[in-house]
């Protein structure tokens, strides 16, 4: 084994980290694309390019990067991809502070071009980033989906489904957001609690409660129950509504709650899901009150133009002046809000495109995925079953994939371009052919976008080699998609819904869902709360290693974790530690040459082994089952706990020179390549530095640890062995005695001899020796101690006369104290507490005094004075 010069003294992860980052080739993590090894490939996150690699992106990549790497050890020929996930309105709002404009003041194609730039210097920034962080992404394989490259399949998908009756253009209700100016899908609808105030007024002689005044210009019917008693033989009759004065139908339903309110419901187009419901069931007619910017609408009256909130309070206040405004309460209500600006949603009925909602399908895919951890599957499971409305695909903004449609102005044909002709911007491209209906030129290009889940959710089939022209792709279906749990509904859903619709098949065999993270403050990071720590800070004080254990060892799989920089200075320390072990071994491994071939016979090597055997089980265990804060808490005990605190300090006299020094060795850099291997994993530059001082090539190219030892008896008198060097090293610290300070003899007692091959003499300092069984121990009183916080404050004159009548007394009392002593010539009691005899033990006739004792375990240590 060719050893470097011993490690210096302390570990300096700024030029350690630098020095690899410039050594390391990317090409050595690039997917072979004719290998023979068995495929892993990983459906990566495509995050959204702000420029900012934050903290929860850190954490979900480590994720990736620790199965990645551990992958490729096992011999898989794995695909870890980089995705940017370009198009979105975050984009759109930044390039409009950036130059100060709005997406309306520029050219449409100019302001595109704008989004782009943005992104492309973004996308740079958080390249750097996570090359410091050291996860080994194929680069090779990096794309972007703002390219035509990329979005070219996006139109592709997005035509194949059309053409199968799966995408259909429709005016339908919709959620729209009235801050973005664009509908959103019901998966991108978020939910907050809020106190609003339930008004109850006179609707034309009949009492309604209403948490929305404003929507009453929008009202086209009021519901009853058909069995409740108060509204009797009102079906089907007409109500005026107040202060606009349309009629509007009673009309009775199963769904109204007679106890909610007065048990008369306003129905509005469209206040919420239900009120969308009854319309379509009731066939009733549609009044839109509110526009697309959130403004009343023409049939609002005189509150046309007022933004929604403040039409409520102007009807409120004109119901209070008229009279109709019976009384208001308080009521806790759930909200509906955008995803990305928290602006509450409205339902609006617009022409927009839509994706069905194929749920069997859907579902059977997801269930033949393994979920890890399981219960996350009950997610997905929900969220399919729940789902009333199709997907809404379309979206009202300009930096996304051009939805590639036509229509014909002069018949209203749709035209589709060919497929060999994408990608197409319908708003600058024209159709090749003329309209296959009628023969006319004259089209007008549909400027409606496609949500920027239509591009994230092929993300898979780009990956897997999926092109359109096979009837599945030749890497297809993934090995395993990696995600946050709060996109479950979205990301992980959209590219099931799409794997089946477009291939027939689960997208995965497996999916891996990881928390979120929180502040230190236990709650979600957010820069309002100032809870928000970045990873550069951590990667400038502690280094990538430290940042990437707290990313292990912070949570269980699936839960969410909560940033602690104790948790990141733990980590720091560990490395340290590690340094100084590996330092240590390294020092006695080139201090001479030693036999690597040496047989493994001492007590202490071969619980070492097995020790060591015990935690590559584990560690590996940990890996397949995506547990990786078990993994690294095994290392660490290991490392910590059995190598540097017991193994290491017990051997110790063997390394010296001591006979045995040639297994000692072989046990250390065994337990050294292993850790470095186990590492790897977790903390790449610091297995890197210890495995390039000590063993030949990187450690990253080395194939996982398959060592395995056995040896249940050397497990058991090992652990024998601890408990012995820990009892006797106590002892030493209670009697204020150096640990290498001389014992003289010390007699183990255990139910079977151990053969320790002199390991505890030698870190003892002491001539150790072991004995079958129990010991005739016998108790000797030696004499007494006197307390005298009793015998003072009791006895006071007499405390002295006292003490030298009880030290006078034959050894034997001393067991049991008489009742009193006479002092001068006066009969005394003796007080409670006031005497404390000393006890000693004789074993064979030699004074020793316990060290411990246990039904399998006592030790005694010979005393240098005789008792008399």
């Amino acid at each position: 084994m060719p050893l470097s010069d011993p490690l210096p003294k302390n570990y300096e992860y700024r030029e350690v980290e630098a020095r690899w980052q410039k050594i390391w080739k990317e090409e050595d993590h690039y997917f072979q694309e004719n290998s023979d090894k068995p495929q892993f490939v990983i459906d990566t996150p495509p995050p959204y390019p702000t420029g900012e690699f934050h903290i929860g992106n850190a954490f979900n990549w480590c994720y990736i990067d620790f199965l990645a790497r551990y992958k490729r050890m096992k011999g898989y020929n794995v695909m870890f991809p980089q995705g940017w996930d370009c198009h979105g309105l975050p984009t759109e709002v930044k390039v409009e502070e950036t130059h100060n404009i709005t997406k309306n003041d520029v050219p449409r194609q100019q302001f595109r071009e704008m989004c782009r730039a943005l992104t492309i210097g973004n996308i740079e920034k958080m390249r750097a980033s996570m090359r410091r962080m050291a996860f080994s992404i194929d680069w090779s394989h990096e794309y972007i989906t703002m390219m035509p490259y990329y979005y070219g399949k996006t139109q592709l998908s997005f035509l194949r489904m059309f053409e199968a009756g799966q995408i259909y253009q429709s005016n339908h209700p919709v959620n729209y957001c009235p801050r973005c100016e664009t509908a959103i899908a019901f998966a991108e609808v978020n939910y907050s609690d809020r106190t609003t105030s339930l008004n109850f007024f006179n609707f034309d002689g009949i009492e309604i409660a209403t948490t929305r005044p404003e929507l009453l210009a929008a009202c086209v019917a009021v519901a009853v129950h058909p069995t409740d008693e108060r509204y009797a033989g009102k079906g089907g009759k007409t109500l005026k509504v107040p202060l606009f004065g349309h009629e509007v139908p009673i009309i009775t339903d199963e769904a109204v709650d007679p106890a909610f309110g007065s048990g008369a419901v306003m129905i509005c187009t469209f206040g919420d899901k239900q009120d969308v419901l009854w319309w379509r069931t009731h066939n009733l007619p549609l009044r839109k009150a509110i526009d697309k910017t959130g403004k009343m609408t023409g049939i609002a009256g005189k509150y046309v133009g007022m933004t929604s909130g403040d039409c409520r309070k102007a009807i409120l206040a004109e119901m209070q002046e008229q009279g109709i405004l019976i009384r208001q309460q308080p009521l806790q209500q759930r909200v509906g809000t955008c995803w990305r600006c928290k602006t509450p949603i409205e339902i609006l009925s617009e022409n927009q495109w839509f994706v069905k909602i194929p749920h069997e399908a859907a579902l059977k895919a997801a269930k033949e995925v393994k979920w890890y951890p399981e219960h996350m599957f009950l997610r997905m499971e929900n969220w399919i079953e729940q789902m009333e409305w199709d997907w809404c695909i379309s979206r009202q903004r300009l930096f996304a994939t051009p939805i590639p449609i036509w229509f014909c102005k002069d018949c209203g044909e749709v035209i589709i371009p060919e497929e060999a002709d994408l990608p197409v911007d319908p708003t600058v491209d024209k159709p090749k052919k003329p309209c296959p209906k009628c023969g006319s030129t004259s089209f007008a290009a549909e400027t409606d976008v496609l949500d920027t889940w239509m591009d994230s959710s092929i993300s898979v089939l780009h990956v897997t080699g999926w092109d359109g022209s096979q009837k599945k792709p030749p890497l297809f279906p993934a090995q395993i998609r990696p995600q946050g749990h709060d996109i479950i509904r979205t990301w992980a859903f959209y590219t099931i819904l799409r794997a089946v619709s477009l291939v027939g098949g689960r997208p995965w065999d497996q999916i891996l869902v990881n928390g979120m993270v929180l502040g230190e403050d236990g709650f979600k990071m957010s820069k309002s709360r100032g809870n928000v720590t970045v990873p550069e800070e951590i990667l400038s004080q502690y280094g990538a290693d430290s940042l990437r254990q707290w990313a292990a060892a912070g949570a269980a799989t699936g839960s969410d974790i909560q940033f602690n920089w104790n948790d990141v200075v733990a980590a720091n320390r560990f490395l340290t530690k590690m340094w100084n072990i590996s330092r240590f071994a390294l020092m006695q491994l080139s201090r001479e040459p030693y036999n690597e071939k040496a047989p493994i016979t001492a007590l202490a090597d071969r619980w070492l082994l097995v020790r060591l055997d015990q935690t590559i089980r584990e560690v590996s265990d940990g890996f397949e089952t995506y547990q990786f804060d078990r993994g690294l808490r095994m290392i660490r005990e290991f490392a910590w706990d059995v190598l540097a605190d017991n193994y290491i300090e017990i051997v110790k006299g063997r390394l010296y020179g001591g006979s045995g020094r040639d297994g000692a060795c072989v046990a250390i850099q065994t337990a050294l390549n292993s850790l470095c291997r186990m590492m790897a994993p977790y903390t790449p530059y610091f297995a890197e530095e210890i495995w390039s001082a000590a063993f030949e090539g990187s450690v990253h190219k080395q194939h996982w640890v398959d060592f395995t030892y056995t040896d249940p008896q050397a497990l058991a008198d090992g652990q024998m062995l601890v408990r012995i060097v820990t009892e006797v090293r106590r002892y030493k610290h209670d009697k204020n005695l150096a640990l290498n300070a001389p014992l003289g003899t010390v007699t183990v007692y255990t139910p079977d001899l151990i053969d320790d091959a002199g390991d505890g003499s030698l870190a003892l300092n002491c001539t150790l020796k072991y004995m079958a069984g129990k010991p005739e121990l016998r108790q000797v009183t030696t004499g007494v101690s006197f307390n005298m916080g009793i015998i003072g404050p009791a006895l006071r004159g007499q405390a002295k006369g006292f003490m030298q009548a009880i030290e006078a007394l034959p050894k034997e009392q001393l067991i049991e104290l008489p009742k009193s002593v006479v002092v001068g010539g006066e009969e005394i009691a003796v007080p409670e507490g006031s005497v404390i005899p000393q006890m000693t033990y004789t074993v064979a006739g030699a004074a020793v005094e316990i060290i411990t004792a246990q039904d399998d375990l006592i030790i005694t240590v010979e005393q240098k004075e005789q008792p008399n």
